[in-house]
């Protein structure tokens, strides 16, 4: 198999389409960036406490039901190999869009200089997350900001099958758009596909030109089985 074959698969989604459907509603769904003995490996690190550096328990925190961890840098290598895959294909979407709101674009042209940018800053904790959620668990709606310093696109990937793993946990997007009802949109993952969307907010179209609308996303109720998620932030935290 290349040693390469982490690019090659987000090299395989057609990039035009994926960045109008952005534009149109704020995520849109990414190839098959995992194998599923792949997501099979990373689905059992969940219990390796020397994998992670911390554990969030949803419930008690009211952030919904269920529990996720952050992986300790370095990361293993598909989610290494996918972020720096994936930054050079977002960075161009970022930088537009912070055209289109008048907004200074701060990011470099790779990961590692944007990180270090991160670090710099006071922002050196790791952010790469796997979530578990079992039946009747949830996530509330929420957007991830862990400090001044914000990548205003992420990627979610399910490691489990849709309607054989579990069924319910579909991905949620809510975007309040100015001077008018907000907007949600929901979305079943396929086995090991991506899904890129909006972190923090996005321009949308308004009679005084382009104005940003926040966004925030989480995910429905599981109503049976189990489902994990990978999700990659391209900022790391205070």
């Amino acid at each position: 198999m290349s040693t390469d074959r982490w690019r090659d698969r987000v090299e395989s989604a057609d990039w035009p389409a994926v960045s109008d459907e952005l534009d149109e509603y704020g995520g849109a769904l990414l190839p098959q960036l995992l194998a599923p003995p792949e997501t099979v490996e990373l689905r059992e690190l969940y219990d390796r406490d020397e994998v992670f550096r911390s554990t969030v328990d949803m419930g008690r925190h009211r952030f919904g039901e269920g529990r996720y961890r952050y992986f300790r840098a370095p990361y293993p290598e598909p989610i290494e190999r996918l972020k720096q895959a994936l930054y050079p294909r977002l960075l161009p979407i970022a930088r537009d869009w912070w055209a289109k709101l008048g907004r200074v674009a701060p990011w470099p042209d790779t990961l590692d200089e944007w990180l270090r940018m991160c670090h710099d800053a006071g922002q050196t904790r790791s952010t790469a997350i796997l979530l578990k959620y079992g039946e009747k668990d949830w996530n509330a709606l929420h957007r991830d900001l862990y400090g001044e310093l914000v990548f205003p696109l992420q990627v979610v990937i399910n490691l489990n099958e849709p309607g054989v793993d579990h069924t319910g946990g579909e991905f949620l997007l809510l975007e309040q758009r100015p001077r008018a009802q907000s907007r949600g949109t929901a979305t079943l993952l396929p086995h090991g596909h991506g899904y890129v969307f909006t972190t923090r907010d996005r321009p949308v179209r308004s009679v005084r030109g382009w104005s940003a609308a926040p966004v925030r996303h989480g995910v429905s109720a599981i109503r049976s089985g189990e489902r994990h998620t990978l999700a990659l932030v391209f900022h790391d935290a205070a």
